[in-house]
């Protein structure tokens, strides 16, 4: 079995370690897995990415000259939004060349793809979904407005109170190229976003499945947190709680402003709060806490060190799929505290393997992270929390799930 998968980084980002996880699960049960990238990070010879300079310098500039139809609108919130209207993409090509017998789309916006040469691929495509992106007029995440479910039209995340805008526009292009795909499997990688894809108006007669990332648990496990702090040169005295998000302290989706404001309801003295994945801002929010920003760290084991040495992990996001922050964090016996929407309670049980708030009440949330900071069973519940993620998201679990949907789609193409 020969499966390409597509997505437009292959280690930077959230939806890009996913989809590198289930390629690599999918290499050690000897599967012919191959992944095509429009940037390449790794070393790795089973990721193929550009290799010219032109090819690489065209691979960088695509994702900016993809937005320029979405410059048009200055009202716009800053929720990533995606025409993927360029032409000339030599991802068709590539796919081409490899033959392979399935096609697994990932996260293929930021100019990787034109949404019309979806509809040229000639193999089954199976699609997993990362954020809402797939279902929507274009926006990654919707906000909350919904209209995914009739059709996208004056599009709040543009700010646009026109029918005919630009989601309007792109969301019909998916509708026409999609109709012209024959075998279309959509995998929500949770249970919130597989009832969106259900519900919404481009994929409400496809099948449509529920399958998880898969985690290495091998990779992440807890380290002894007294060594952990040493490593990273943190407190002993303090109880850690630990944030982080790609541009998390600027993108109000990641709910840094609601973290702010639960923390300035903690009165407890011994706190101080870690930052990973931005840098320290220009003006710095304000807290009652010490802050330390870690910035962004590039392998698994600065990750694994760091959620080990946490006592908590807020996940404040708005709108979350299956987050591998939560579940990396699990998988390190660190517990976490998040907001009851999307995806979050796939992988959070209330009290069990953390908190989940009542969505968008500071109180709440702050009160989840006193619960567990204070905690008399502690050390019992953080040894508990790696159960959850073993038997529901290891990679030697998740991977076989996929196999098996794979041979299905070939069995009934």
């Amino acid at each position: 079995m020969r499966i390409v998968h597509l997505n437009s980084p292959d280690i930077a980002g959230g939806a890009a370690r996913a989809a590198y996880r289930v390629h690599q699960a999918l290499l050690t049960e000897g599967v012919d897995s191959k992944m095509l990238v429009q940037r390449k990070s790794s070393d790795d010879y089973t990721v193929i990415g550009p290799e010219t300079k032109i090819q690489k310098a065209l691979g960088r500039i695509r994702p900016t000259l993809d937005t320029l139809p979405v410059q048009f609108y200055r009202n716009r919130t800053k929720t990533f939004f995606s025409p993927s209207w360029l032409p000339f993409s030599p991802i068709l090509k590539h796919i081409n060349e490899i033959k392979p017998d399935l096609v697994h789309l990932h996260w293929i916006a930021g100019g990787m793809i034109r949404i019309e040469d979806i509809a040229k691929i000639k193999f089954p495509i199976v699609w997993s979904l990362h954020d809402m992106w797939a279902l929507t007029g274009g926006c990654h995440y919707d906000e909350g407005c919904k209209k995914f479910e009739t059709r996208c039209k004056s599009c709040p995340v543009l700010g646009s109170d026109k029918v005919n805008d630009l989601s309007n526009k792109v969301f019909y292009r998916k509708k026409k190229v999609f109709q012209k795909v024959k075998s279309l499997t959509v995998i929500g990688l949770s249970r919130w976003l597989a009832d969106c894809a259900e519900r919404s108006a481009l994929f409400k007669n496809r099948s449509v499945v529920n399958l998880p990332n898969p985690i290495d648990t091998d990779i992440f496990a807890p380290v002894p947190k007294k060594n952990a702090r040493d490593i990273l040169n943190l407190p002993h005295d303090k109880k850690i709680i630990l944030f982080g998000a790609m541009n998390g302290s600027t993108d109000p989706r990641k709910g840094f402003n609601y973290l702010s404001s639960a923390l300035q309801k903690l009165h407890a003295e011994d706190i101080e709060l870690v930052v990973f994945g931005s840098t320290e801002p220009r003006t710095p929010a304000a807290f009652k806490q010490p802050v330390r920003y870690v910035g962004h760290l590039h392998d698994d084991v600065s990750l694994r060190v760091l959620y080990s040495a946490a006592d908590v992990m807020v996940v404040p996001s708005l709108q979350e799929n299956l987050s591998n922050a939560i579940m990396e964090s699990l998988a390190c016996g660190t517990p976490v505290v998040a907001f009851n929407v999307g995806g979050n309670s796939d992988l959070i049980e209330h009290k069990k393997t953390g908190y989940l708030a009542t969505p968008f009440d500071t109180d709440d949330l702050a009160q989840g992270i006193d619960w567990i900071l204070h905690a008399e069973n502690y050390q019992e519940f953080c040894e508990n929390l790696r159960n959850k993620v073993l038997q529901n998201f290891d990679s030697k679990v998740v991977v076989k799930k996929y196999i098996e949907l794979y041979k299905n789609i070939l069995e009934a193409s």
